[in-house]
């Protein structure tokens, strides 16, 4: 399986291309990157969302990958339809 310890990655540059808010949104990615072959690593974090009038901190799954390897994996997302978490290219830096 490609999923790997963000320790396992060493000196490489890596970079958040996806958070999951949902587990179910996590599996999906999951899959696909797994499809593919692709070694990530997956990590809880914390983000904000805006509610009707104030903003709530809540914990979603982010994934990582070699930064050699960030734009085919966010292709490989973005063609499975995965979208809702993608990551803008200036939000990959960890």
């Amino acid at each position: 399986m490609p999923r790997v310890a963000i320790e396992d990655f060493d000196d490489e540059e890596v970079a958040r291309i996806y958070l999951a808010a949902r587990l179910a949104e996590a599996l999906l990615v999951e899959a696909e990157l797994n499809k593919q072959d692709v070694d990530y690593a997956v990590e809880v974090e914390s983000y904000l969302a805006a509610a009707v009038f104030w903003l709530s901190e809540y914990r979603g799954a982010a994934f990582y990958v070699p930064m050699a390897h960030a734009d085919i994996c966010c292709a490989i997302l973005r063609a499975a339809g995965l979208t809702a978490g993608l990551l803008e290219k200036e939000l990959q830096l960890p």
